[in-house]
């Protein structure tokens, strides 16, 4: 396995980055979900957590450097961003994505979550129908149900190792249910799908159609691979509610910064009401300073980042098509997450789960947890240095390769 993870190209690649993504860094004994909470959450001491989305490297230095200056002003009072923190916002759309946004029409959250919560509060009634495409990133579950909404799914088809949207289903599932609240996940957790304009066109002209408000949570749209392209919703519709953060981009879920785009006013003005019912208000300071430092001095992180993950995704790719075939990847359009198809060997989730965790001491997402359409997948996030990727690989292959 050590000559596996040692490519030639990886190395020249390595000499020539910046930012260094190979150091291990033990976060045991942090307080870190992904690695603390195995017992709690019923796995093995000692298995080899990836499964939460967030990612093993550090922050950039200049997100760093800018919080510790913010840590040095002493006093932590009560914050608000001045016209630095929205303009770092705007231009990092605007440049990336081509869309522009103000500070009128840009909503702070902790999270974009907390966002979706409100916004099923605000937009629809309790027993109101909200509809999602499975399988799909689960809070989204929560969201709706533990606010009394009716769950209304809208598969996705998986056919020839690629996912792709019923629309006969879609419109007739809005129809059925008087649905009134669409949650679409763009690009698609967990499945990797970046929506092509002619699909975003084909659901939006459904949903106005039929009065159906629309949210895009876009947070993972940072990372989209060669030869896809992320459409903002909002470039359709004007009307779309957008979701992002720098949290999965810039590996800062922990600071809990969110910015929500709303345009119409008449929507912005009901999601602002019941984020105030809430009782919140500010954001966390050091979640403001990194917010504003990740967009204006985080590209060039980024782009390497984006390398990186390139070469982790050719390694499993390549990987799992010589060692492993009968784990098929469903080829990523996006996202560092990768969704893995174990159906040929035949298993009950269950069972899966139970050889993952116990034989091969990995702890991955269960496919079920994005709803039944996931049996018999799992996702795995590949975001940490190579040589973390390759033990994983080699601990899947010692479990299902000896034993297919």
């Amino acid at each position: 396995m050590a000559q596996w993870g040692l490519s030639s190209r990886q190395s020249v690649y390595n000499i020539l980055m910046k930012y260094d993504f190979d150091t291990i860094i033990d976060r045991r004994g942090t307080d870190s979900l992904k690695y603390d909470f195995a017992r709690e959450r019923g796995k093995p001491q000692d298995v080899l957590p990836m499964w939460v989305a967030d990612m093993d490297f550090p922050a950039p230095q200049e997100i760093l450097d800018d919080i510790r200056q913010a840590a040095d002003r002493r006093v932590f009072g009560y914050t608000e961003p001045k016209d630095g923190y929205y303009e770092a916002v705007a231009n990092w759309f605007g440049s990336r994505h081509g869309y522009n946004v103000t500070p009128h029409e840009t909503i702070k959250t902790p999270g974009v979550v907390f966002a979706l919560a409100h916004a099923v509060r605000a937009f629809t009634e309790p027993g109101e129908s909200v509809m999602v495409q499975t399988p799909v990133y689960y809070p989204f579950f929560d969201v709706i149900r533990d606010n009394g909404r009716t769950l209304v799914a809208n598969p996705l088809v998986y056919n020839n190792g690629k996912y792709s949207i019923d629309f006969a289903d879609f419109e007739k599932k809005i129809v059925e249910h008087n649905v009134k609240l669409f949650i679409l996940c763009s690009p698609h957790n967990p499945v990797g799908r970046v929506w092509t304009r002619e699909e975003l066109s084909a659901m939006n002209d459904i949903c106005v159609k039929h009065d159906v408000i629309i949210i895009s949570d876009e947070i993972h749209c940072d990372f989209i691979w060669p030869g896809h392209k992320h459409i903002c919703f909002r470039l359709l519709n004007e009307n779309a509610i957008v979701a992002t953060a720098p949290s999965k981009t810039f590996n800062l879920a922990g600071l809990q910064t969110s910015n929500i785009f709303v345009k119409n006013e008449d929507l912005r003005r009901k999601l602002k009401t019941e984020i105030v019912r809430s009782g919140y208000h500010q954001l966390n300071v050091f979640g403001l300073a990194a917010c504003q430092s990740a967009y204006a001095k985080g590209a060039a992180w980024l782009d390497e980042l984006k390398e990186y993950l390139l070469e982790n995704i050719r390694t499993a790719r390549e990987f799992l098509a010589k060692r492993l075939p009968k784990i098929k990847l469903v080829e990523p359009e996006s996202t560092y997450l990768l969704w893995l198809d174990f159906s040929d060997y035949e298993l009950s989730q269950s069972e899966l789960d139970r050889r993952l965790t116990e034989g091969a001491k990995l702890w991955l997402s269960s496919g079920t947890i994005f709803g039944a359409e996931g049996e018999g997948f799992q996702r795995v996030n590949i975001a940490c240095p190579k040589a973390t990727l390759v033990e994983a690989l080699g601990r899947l292959e010692k479990e299902f390769g000896l034993k297919a």
